[in-house]
């Protein structure tokens, strides 16, 4: 495939998506997605494909983020045990080092590893009220690793004013209990919150066929405030703090292992207002510090630095630029020792010429301090030919820079190149009043210039191979169905089906599902009872190579449900099951995954 530029996708389509029932209505013009274009921007008009998780069903529906966000269409994910273990989330079939991951504007990607990606295992829903996932190849607006898509988290808000906040406390099965504090205080000149979350599980055996179980425990610590010192100048800053140990199995043979974690995140940004011009100066800070002790490489500490730089400016109620430049350090020191910048600069424009269409086409360059620019482009469209009825439209290209493990560790080669994409959706979404809509997505993606870890090679001078840039092109293509339906005033339906054909070479990808469905139910039991049920089904998976000959990677389906009573109209108490009928299931070859689990807990504000 050959290298693909901005201009050479000025012409080219693709769609927008959202999840049913746990993602915001396309047509509310009152929702607000902040990921899809460099400045916020109304659901309506966006071309970008965006799902919505609200904090609501975060919080009493399941016990980790990545549990959630495996319900959304071409989403799934893979695990290495029970809860804390290492966990994957996956995008339209391309694993997790081809996803962004943020919260609150801080890339929380780890520099130390491998490869730079987030892992999923110990986010639980302490703090966060609102996540967005947005799909396809967005370097042109968030750099490296976005070449599946970016998840944007959000943390909790205060929505009164004056002083407020809710609390959740849950047990459950394998002496799991978990319990979240958010508290803040909000004036008509700003906010200020802060939460405190707290995770203890006697967990479950991370390694098939073994009886020990693997632990986990984790604090977390989020703050978040912003000030407008006057009509044109705001002035804020967040900060997070996550610090967690789980136990591990080593191998078949030594189920002996405990891996300690500490994340430290924070940014603070300046706002000022010029007539028609909005001017955002930020620094975020993210550092990662992980010990394993005993393992074959005991220390891994990965940090992070951006400066930034947007602006925004109106030039006319139908036409937005948006513009701006970044400077990312990263450093990181795992068995070995690297470091790189990378210089950025990157514009958009957002033009509506009609009521019924809006276009946004972006472009940035990416200048790497060792191995030169990268230049990607996305555009967009939306069109509503009538009310009800939308096509949307996007195509992007990305790239995804050698991590610095890969680079400079005793596996790596500094010459490496990055990787390069294009992926393109085409879609349409149909409402039917309020009660209901049906949405159909086309995705195809490409990758190239891959990077793996090549036996034969003999840069590195290691003895066993090294990451090498490798022939070949990965491609992931299907498509997404989602509906939803009130067929009353307390009930309503919901489920979507994806199909992904991923493959390198003509070799599927391995740990990703060709068919994924999930069904639901919700509504209202009486006048303070509301209960739930889903059923997910995942078909056609490949293990890894490297797992067991025994392992029980493949089909299988999982039922979830849950009820909820409202207590007073401040308070809740509720119940779930997770894995109702007790699949017996792996993800990741070899390692367990939990068997049927019940949790109650409340809920609360104040």
């Amino acid at each position: 495939m050959t290298r693909k530029t901005f201009a050479a996708l000025m012409g080219t389509t693709a769609i927008t998506f959202m999840q049913p029932a746990t993602a915001q209505e396309a047509f509310d013009l009152d929702t607000i997605v902040v990921s899809g274009s460099l400045s916020p921007i109304e659901a309506e008009r966006s071309g970008a494909s965006v799902n919505v998780v609200d904090a609501e069903k975060l919080s009493t529906t399941d016990t980790t983020v990545i549990d959630r966000l495996d319900r959304l269409p071409g989403v799934s994910s893979t695990a290495n045990g029970g809860l804390g273990a290492s966990s994957n989330i996956q995008i339209r079939g391309l694993p997790a080092r081809y996803v962004s991951v943020r919260v609150n504007g801080i890339d929380v990607a780890n520099p130390s590893g491998v490869q730079n990606q987030f892992n999923f295992g110990g986010l639980t829903p302490s703090g966060i009220s609102r996540i967005e996932v947005l799909k396809g190849s967005q370097s042109a607006l968030y750099g490296s690793e976005a070449i599946a898509g970016l998840i944007d988290i959000t943390s909790y808000r205060p929505q009164e004013l004056g002083f407020s906040g809710d609390f959740t406390a849950e047990a459950g099965g394998n002496e799991t209990y978990q319990g979240t504090l958010n508290m803040g205080v909000k004036s008509v000149r700003g906010e200020i919150a802060l939460t405190y979350g707290r995770t203890t599980s006697e967990g479950i055996s991370a390694r098939a066929g073994d009886p020990e179980k693997d632990g986990f425990e984790q604090d977390t610590l989020i703050l978040y405030g912003e000030y407008d010192l006057s009509d044109n100048v705001t002035l804020g800053a967040t900060a997070f703090y996550r610090d967690g140990s789980v136990e591990i199995d080593r191998s078949a043979t030594n189920n002996s292992g405990e891996v300690d974690t500490e994340e430290t995140g924070y940014r603070v940004f300046g706002e000022v207002r010029t007539g028609p011009v909005t001017h955002t100066l930020s620094f975020a800070f993210f550092d990662i510090a992980r010990r394993d002790p005993g393992g074959f490489t005991p220390r891994f500490d990965g940090e992070r630095r951006q400066f930034s730089y947007l602006g925004s400016y109106e030039i006319s109620p139908t036409t937005t630029f948006n513009f701006g430049f970044d400077r990312t350090e990263e450093e990181f020191q795992a068995g070995a020792v690297g470091d790189n910048d990378t210089n950025s600069v990157q514009a958009e424009l957002l033009f509506s010429p009609s009521d019924a269409l809006d276009v946004s086409a972006a472009i940035r360059h990416d200048d790497e301090s060792d191995f030169g620019g990268k230049t990607t482009g996305r555009i967009a469209a939306v069109w509503r030919p009538v009310q009800d009825l939308a096509f949307r439209a996007v195509a992007g290209t990305g790239f995804r820079a050698p991590s610095l493990f890969e680079r400079f560790s005793g596996f790596g080669d500094p010459t490496l190149e990055p990787e390069e994409s294009i992926s393109y959706e085409l879609g349409v979404e149909k409402r039917f009043g309020d009660a209901g809509f049906v949405k159909a997505t086309l995705f195809h993606t490409e990758i190239d210039d891959l990077i793996q870890f090549d036996t034969t090679a003999v840069a590195c001078g290691s003895g066993f191979g090294c990451y090498n840039q490798v022939p070949g092109t990965t491609t992931s293509k299907g498509i997404e169905l989602s509906g939803e339906y009130a067929l009353n005033g307390a009930v309503t339906v919901y489920g979507n089906y994806t199909y992904t054909d991923a493959e390198t070479n003509g070799a599927r990808l391995t740990r990703t599902p060709k068919h994924d469905v999930t069904l639901g139910i919700t509504g209202e039991i009486g006048e303070r009872v509301t209960a739930e049920a889903d059923i997910r089904h995942v078909a056609d998976i490949v293990p890894s190579a490297f797992a067991p000959a025994n392992n029980k990677v493949g089909d299988y389906t999982l039922v979830g449900a849950g009820v909820t009573f409202a207590v007073t109209d401040r308070a809740e108490a509720y119940l779930r099951v997770e894995n109702l009928f007790d699949e017996d299931y792996e993800t990741a070859g070899g390692f367990n995954t939990p068997g049927r689990t019940a949790f109650v807990g409340v809920r609360a504000s104040f």
